[in-house]
């Protein structure tokens, strides 16, 4: 694609990057294929391609946002599952990125757009602000059908049923084992902290099972995607910067093998943080960051290589609330049940970071039997606040997403972001749990509390464990 971009605009280097971007785009259109909001409306400029022309127009001509631009913008979901089908290696998420940050810069909104967007950025990351929020939720529920706007009446039925209590291992503390094969910070998240406190417990179990070392480190909190994918950039920046000072200082004492991330909206944002910080003065220590930044399911993945995690029996075990003692098959060749498992492949997973096969692979060596649905790369309608900010669109994608899962007839589903399972939820049927949950339940773990007393499932999955040689 030809750019025109003046050789003062080309000196900011937001601008410079964006016309690299955009120079590499062949207008071939592969991306309109993978393109959810493309497949709902059918509108070009509702396409990554449409999109793209739109924002170089805005850009190049330095010109104040008009409301057709705002309009698809602001519906592009940042699946980046358009990222996975280019030929040309176009890097959309960085671009569509700038064009947010340059309209939140020139554009003004409606009053209650503006309210709207001003209270999710002042909530949504702070966990005790949106504990609370639920609870509001909560009560206001019966009365949803009463208010006219649907962004309202989605923020109200976000709310869970259940609003569990504040879990003590999100609190900063170290999880020490003996003789630790690695040495790892989690990232314990803010909404999901709010959300859901299993999924953390759950990782920090299984991990210290496996024999890694876990840190909640001081000062650590929202990874600023939220509000990044707001085009509110400052506050997005102040957030990544408080984590990247976090985990720097743990990396500078006492050394790091990776930062774990069990959220994948947030390990996409995070992976960025070199690219963010590129010309400030945490660059260094963001590029730092970004390096060891990893997926759980990755990290996972080296500690059971084989499929069959190498346990010490003489882990520590203690300091974990609620902690089980692990549990051995009593024969080795006890591998599992087959219990039915409908993997759903968060966006942000496998467009955004490129995890596929991990969190599958882990499942099968686990015992349980992985179904994948119709039309996996697609979006479930989630996207951070997408569900919130438009929830006709996320709605014909959540409705399109729960038929192709559910027509596989699963026991459970599993995913790796609090706001896949969120979105997809009560509608499925079944229980929906992170990945961790049931490779910590496989390995000797309590039952993930989301199923049901009167679900019917087979006994648990037990992983093969190799035969303990005794002195």
């Amino acid at each position: 694609m030809q750019t025109t971009f003046t050789a003062d605009q080309l000196r900011d280097p937001d601008t410079a990057h964006s016309n690299r971007i955009l120079r590499a785009c062949v207008h071939c259109g592969f991306c309109t294929a993978t393109c959810p909001t493309y497949q709902v409306l059918g509108d070009e400029l509702d396409s990554p391609r449409g999109r793209i022309y739109l924002i170089k127009d805005m850009l190049e001509n330095a010109r104040v946002p008009d409301a057709r631009t705002v309009l698809h913008v602001d519906r592009c979901l940042s699946c980046l599952a358009c990222m996975t089908t280019c030929p040309s290696g176009v890097n959309y998420m960085h671009l569509v990125d700038h064009a947010r940050t340059y309209i939140a810069q020139n554009y003004r909104r409606p009053l209650g757009e503006r309210a709207l967007r001003w209270l999710l950025a002042r909530v949504l990351p702070h966990p005790g602000r949106f504990r609370l929020a639920l609870l509001g939720a909560k009560v206001a529920r019966p009365f949803a059908r009463l208010i006219p706007d649907p962004r309202l009446q989605a923020m109200i039925r976000m709310a869970p049923k259940v609003i569990l209590p504040v879990s003590r291992n999100d609190a900063p503390q170290t999880f020490p084992v003996a003789a630790p094969k690695m040495r790892v910070a989690l990232m314990t998240g803010c909404a999901q902290r709010a959300l859901n406190t299993d999924i953390n417990d759950a990782t920090i179990r299984l991990l210290t099972r496996l024999g890694a070392e876990v840190v909640i480190p001081a000062g650590q909190g929202c990874c600023g995607a939220l509000t990044h994918h707001m085009g509110e950039t400052a506050q997005a920046h102040a957030s990544a910067a408080r984590n990247i000072r976090a985990w720097c200082t743990q990396m500078d004492a006492g050394g790091l093998d990776a930062i774990v991330i069990n959220t994948s909206g947030c390990g996409t944002t995070v992976k960025d943080y070199g690219h963010m910080f590129r010309d400030t003065d945490l660059a260094a220590d963001a590029a730092r960051v970004s390096a060891i930044a990893r997926d759980v399911t990755e990290v996972l993945s080296d500690l059971m290589p084989d499929g069959c995690p190498h346990i010490d029996l003489n882990v520590a075990q203690g300091g974990i609330a609620g902690t089980q003692a692990l549990r051995l098959p009593s024969e080795p060749a006890a591998i599992g049940t087959g219990l039915r498992v409908a993997y759903h492949a968060a966006c942000s997973l496998q467009h955004g970071q490129r995890v596929k096969a991990a969190p599958k692979d882990l499942l099968k060596r686990a015992g349980f039997t992985v179904l994948e649905p119709a039309d996996s790369h697609l979006c479930c309608g989630s996207a951070g606040t997408y569900n919130l900010m438009q929830p006709v669109i996320s709605g014909q994608l959540k409705a399109r997403k729960v038929a192709t899962l559910t027509a596989l007839r699963p026991q459970v589903i599993a995913a790796g972001n609090i706001g896949c399972m969120m979105q997809i939820g009560d509608a499925a049927g079944v229980p929906v749990v992170h990945t961790v949950e049931l490779l910590d339940w496989a390995t000797g773990g309590p039952q993930p509390p989301a199923f049901s007393r009167d679900i019917a499932t087979p006994p648990v999955p037990r992983l093969r464990t190799p035969a303990i040689e005794m002195p």
